[in-house]
Formats: C-alpha cells, sequence, structure tokens
C-alpha cells in the first residue's frame, strides 16, 4: 500500500512539474506578443476574472477525489445571485444579510445534491444534470427571463471591483477556500478519506469510514461555495441575471482534470487544480492580448484537457509498441 501511495504521489508530481512547465510557456509566448500582458495590472485582472471559476474548481477537487462529479455548480451560481438580488431588492435585506441567506440556501442546494446520491443511492452525473437544469429553471422562472438586479451599493460592489493593499478583494477569498481545502485534503484524516473512498468505497465501508457522510459533505461544501462565488460574481459585474455562472461547470471539471486529478477518483491535489486554473485565465486572457478570437481559448483549453487525459495512456501505449516491436510474433 504504502508503495502504492508513493507510486501515486510521484506520477501527481510529475503532471504537476509538466503542467507548471505548460502554464510557464504560457506566460513567455503571452508577454512575449503582448505589449501590456506582462503588467502587474494585467495579473491582477486574470486573477479577478478567475476568482469564481477558482473557488468551483477548488471545492469540485474533493468531489472527483471520491469519484463523484456536480454539474449544478454552475447553474446553482446563477440561482444564488438572482435570489441575493431578490432578497436585497424586493425583500429590503441589507447584502451582508442577503449575503448569509444565500450562502444558507447554497449549503442546502448542496446537501439536496448529496441526500439524493447518498440515501437514494442515484448516481452522481445524473443527480447533478438533473439539477443543474432544475437550479437554472428556478433562475429563469424568478426573472421571468428577463429581470436583472443592478443599482448595488458601493460598499458591497467593493467586494468585486477594489483592490486592498494592490490585491483583488475577491483574491482573499479564494486564498481562504483554497488554502481551507488544501489543509483538509492534505492534511488531515477527514480530508485523505476522500482518497480512500474514491479509491475503493467499498473497502473504505469496511475500514469503517463513514462514506455517506463525506461524500455528502462534499456536496455540501461545494454548494456552500458556489453561493459564495455567486455572491463574488454579482459584486464584480454590478448586477445579476438568470444566465450567471452559465458553463462555468464545465472550467471548473477542467482545471481538477487538468490539475492531475483522476475523473475515476482517488488521487489528484488541490494544488494541481490551482495550476489547472492559472493555466486556463492565463490562456484565455492571453489570447485577448494576442488579439484571437475567443473561441480560439475554448478550443484550446479542450486540447490541453485531452492531453491531460491521455497523459496516463500514452506511456502505457508507447511501452506497448515497443515491447511489441521486440517480439513481433
Amino acid at each position: 500500500m504504502d508503495a502504492t501511495i508513493r507510486v501515486r504521489n510521484w506520477k501527481g508530481l510529475r503532471h504537476e512539474l509538466l503542467l507548471l512547465a505548460v502554464l510557464a510557456g504560457e506566460i513567455l509566448y503571452f508577454n512575449a506578443v503582448g505589449s501590456r500582458f506582462g503588467t502587474l495590472d494585467n495579473l491582477f485582472d486574470i486573477l479577478r476574472h478567475s476568482t469564481e471559476i477558482g473557488l468551483l474548481a477548488v471545492v469540485m477537487t474533493p468531489i472527483i477525489l471520491t469519484g463523484g462529479i456536480d454539474l449544478s455548480v454552475g447553474s446553482l451560481l446563477g440561482l444564488c445571485a438572482i435570489l441575493f438580488g431578490k432578497m436585497w431588492r424586493d425583500g429590503g435585506l441589507p447584502p451582508l444579510t442577503a449575503a448569509v441567506c444565500t450562502l444558507l440556501f447554497g449549503a442546502m442546494a448542496g446537501a439536496l445534491n448529496g441526500g439524493l446520491i447518498t440515501v437514494l443511492r442515484l448516481p452522481p452525473l445524473i443527480v447533478t444534470l438533473g439539477t443543474y437544469s432544475l437550479f437554472r429553471g428556478l433562475a429563469e422562472a424568478i426573472t421571468h427571463g428577463a429581470d436583472t438586479f443592478t443599482n448595488f451599493p458601493a460598499s458591497f460592489l467593493c467586494l468585486g471591483q477594489e483592490n486592498r493593499f494592490g490585491i483583488p478583494v475577491q483574491a482573499f477569498a479564494l486564498i481562504l477556500v483554497a488554502a481551507g481545502v488544501w489543509l483538509m485534503v492534505h492534511r488531515t484524516t477527514f480530508g485523505r478519506s476522500f482518497r480512500a473512498i474514491g479509491f475503493a468505497p467499498e473497502g473504505a465501508r469496511y475500514a469503517g469510514l463513514p462514506v455517506d457522510r463525506r461524500v455528502a459533505f462534499s456536496y455540501i461544501l461545494a454548494g456552500f461555495v458556489s453561493a459564495l462565488a455567486a455572491v463574488i460574481y454579482t459584486a464584480r459585474l454590478g448586477q445579476a441575471k438568470a444566465d450567471a455562472g452559465t458553463g462555468y461547470e464545465l472550467y471548473a471539471i477542467t482545471a481538477v482534470v487538468l490539475g492531475g486529478t483522476s475523473i475515476f477518483g482517488g488521487s489528484g491535489s488541490v494544488h494541481g487544480t490551482l495550476l489547472g486554473v492559472a493555466a486556463i485565465a492565463v490562456l484565455s486572457n492571453g489570447l485577448v492580448h494576442a488579439h484571437q478570437p475567443r473561441e480560439v481559448a475554448g478550443m484550446l483549453t479542450g486540447v490541453l484537457l485531452l492531453l491531460a487525459l491521455c497523459g496516463g495512456v500514452i506511456p502505457k501505449l508507447v511501452a506497448f509498441l515497443r515491447a511489441r516491436s521486440r517480439h513481433p510474433n
């Protein structure tokens, strides 16, 4: 078992070093072709615009480590943004109170996912695909597809538009969440159980781990942080509308897998996920400075993801072809 863990850790480190090299290559290339890419202002701009996806990706990591998936985080972000705007504008709640209520709702939405998966034993893919449509449909129903919440007070907008100590305010939320999840996953027995569940769920049950509670917790955490991302998203754009967060779940999953977490569960790291988020954010921002259309960013992100997925297959294929060339019969 110890040898298996060491091999998995080495493979993860190798993948992260490779991804770090890709990220460095992106930075060097875009710094050469874009005059403003390497400026401090642009660095903060990348950080500001990638915070919400970073938050979703960080909390997606424990879910995928258990062998699960959550396709609903993007639509939950949109629903929470709408609920926050409605509680503030129509309910007359102060922004702070509305934000707290939004966070509680996000946790309850995550508990819905977790309950359906652990109590009814439904597949995570099907459950979260259903709640993906449910949450987005609720957001559309509340706004009738047209209502937009705007004119938020400046004291709230500073959460997404101002700097503190020269750093975007929302970056501190990402740092705190990432540090908390990293410590949980990598430095506690509670967090390390996510890998055990993803590697062998029945074995984890026989070992006495409360598998259902761990899995449910990961979805509740994802719902809570999705609501936090919704509040930050609303503060950054200064508006809340039903299509907020569209496609964010795919970017989050891409960042997690690109960072080296196995889509089948059992192995991965939070710092690898953060490298994946950085690679996607730098690529998207750099192509703008290189005067390339946004569609190119989506295509290249897809190529990076496919290469990451094939990373474990290609060495085996090469070894197979080499062995076959030595023994053709």
